[in-house]
């Protein structure tokens, strides 16, 4: 039997692609997303009682991976990405169906005339992520203190400090007014070192460029930490990862 699905909402987030994106929610607990109702989906009479909720859950769909198909094994970057397990013990988009969850924190409501929105915060979500659910959170059935987390047991922390050059600096000051918070930005998706698995705890001498929200980001890891080297507004021609 087949059985369709239909999404009820996107996600839009500063995360315009897979390099820089957190690989768990709560990672970078700062950045903020939003959620869009489609309009057939937005009805304030659907979201009635949210408002008494801190966190939700969302169900998603791993758009990017939608024709790449699934392996009964993956290498997850937490074991260095050359350790194999299932599929089925891990968070890996490439699953025979390509659904997510994801917990956020609910920041607001909007409900005007025939649109519907939610604010939240600490997503680890692309930028136009499907969105084909959300449930809200609930904390005596949702949190289960005695569960063991198999490779992932610890809590992942930002790995690298991370240093703005005097040009970064200035170029934030620039861009303060229409985006407050491009610092933090930056120095949580940065920090978690993004760059392959294979990569971590060895000399790198490579620039990498990734796209956070409009602005294309210049970096490089040197002595254990990462130097941010410019910020400038993206453009279609604009240089990502290298």
């Amino acid at each position: 039997m087949i059985y369709s699905l239909e999404p009820i909402a996107t996600l839009r987030s500063p995360f315009k692609e897979k390099f820089v994106t957190p690989r768990q929610p709560g990672l970078a607990p700062s950045i903020q997303a939003q959620i869009d109702f489609f309009p057939e989906f937005a009805t304030p009479e659907a979201i009635r009682g949210l408002d008494g909720f801190s966190h939700l859950w969302l169900v998603f769909l791993f758009h990017h991976n939608w024709d790449k198909g699934w392996k009964p094994t993956v290498r997850p970057p937490r074991l260095g990405g050359n350790q194999r397990i299932g599929v089925y013990a891990s968070r890996s988009p490439f699953r025979p169906n390509p659904i997510g969850l994801s917990a956020v924190k609910l920041l607001s409501i909007h409900c005007e005339s025939a649109k519907v929105s939610l604010d939240v915060q600490g997503a680890d979500l692309i930028d136009g992520t499907p969105i084909l659910d959300l449930k809200p959170y609930i904390p005596y059935g949702d949190s289960l203190p005695e569960a063991r987390g198999g490779f992932a047991e610890e809590i992942p922390r930002a790995t690298l400090h991370v240093k703005f050059t005097e040009l970064a600096q200035k170029q934030i000051s620039l861009y303060q007014t229409e985006t407050p918070t491009l610092e933090v930005m930056i120095s949580e998706t940065l920090g978690l070192d993004p760059r392959p698995a294979y990569r971590h705890n060895k000399e790198d001498s490579r620039e990498y460029g990734v796209l956070l929200d409009r602005y294309n980001i210049r970096w490089k890891v040197e002595a254990g930490q990462v130097i941010v080297l410019a910020i400038h507004i993206a453009t279609e021609n604009s240089s990502k990862t290298e």
